[in-house]
């Protein structure tokens, strides 16, 4: 379709990731008589990993959370964008703390090699220990957790999908951001973000799918995030200085919408 319709540049979002890190598409050149151009297709994570990082340190700072002194917490932290966000977290942001949480141990111990550190944890053991907690793994759906024994405040930014951690924990001292989110700086025209549920959906996107429109922006007709963890630093600073440049921005805490308190008749 991107090669019949002319585009230069094709983004699935969350889609294109599952499917291009679990399977080596790479392989398959040919379906009938087209020929596959995979340079053509980004997965957009290497936008997503920096826009996390954008929330986790523009954030923290205002709940009172010094990264220099804090433990950061990435569930998930073996997949495309999690290995990516563990990256920038210890190289770039300096936290003193950085937990490692994921399912495939083998994988945890390669990664804290690459990283040159890192505690490796189970999610039970290393919630309380947290006060940042970056999700890019979904909250088990049976999994119940005591908000009770969360650090005092905690920021946890959920860039899983789908984004139900705010429905699902609730403290006064636990504040959730949606993850990877971003809102450009005027109304796109566009109506395909109400489906996820977006507060203000003709701005509002999954920086996914944003890093494809900067890739048009900037003239850069390439697979910009492809495979699983081949994100490097340098690429998420150039994509990052690209999304400022065009009017992207992070989702904050100053963007939450309250709901009411229903009164008392």
């Amino acid at each position: 379709m991107p090669r019949k319709t002319g585009f230069t540049v094709t983004a699935l979002g969350g889609f294109t990731s599952i499917i291009f890190e679990n399977f080596d598409l790479a392989r398959f050149q040919k379906v009938r008589s087209i020929m596959l151009e995979w340079e053509r297709f980004t997965t957009g994570n290497t936008h997503t990993a920096w826009i996390i990082c954008r929330q986790v340190e523009e954030n923290a700072p205002h709940l009172g959370i010094d990264l220099k002194k804090a433990v950061v917490a990435v569930v998930g932290a073996t997949g495309d964008i999690g290995s990516a966000v563990c990256r920038w977290l210890k190289q770039r942001t300096g936290v003193k703390d950085l937990v490692l949480v994921a399912r495939h141990q083998g994988r945890l111990e390669t990664l804290r090699q690459d990283l040159a550190g890192g505690n490796i944890l189970s999610l039970e053991d290393a919630l309380p220990e947290a006060d940042v907690v970056v999700w890019v793994a979904s909250l088990p759906k049976n999994m119940e957790i005591d908000t009770g024994t969360l650090r005092r405040p905690c920021l946890m930014v959920d860039g899983g999908y789908p984004k139900n951690l705010d429905t699902r924990l609730q403290s006064p001292h636990l504040h959730v951001l949606k993850g990877g989110i971003v809102e450009f700086w005027r109304d796109i025209g566009w109506h395909m973000m109400q489906i996820a549920e977006m507060e203000r959906p003709s701005r509002q996107m999954f920086a996914c799918f944003a890093e494809a429109m900067l890739l048009e922006f900037e003239g850069w007709h390439t697979n910009f995030s492809w495979g699983r963890n081949n994100i490097s630093l340098a690429a998420m600073e150039k994509i990052g200085q690209a999304s400022v440049r065009h009017g992207f921005r992070a989702l904050g805490l100053g963007d939450l919408v309250t709901a009411p308190v229903p009164s008392a008749s």
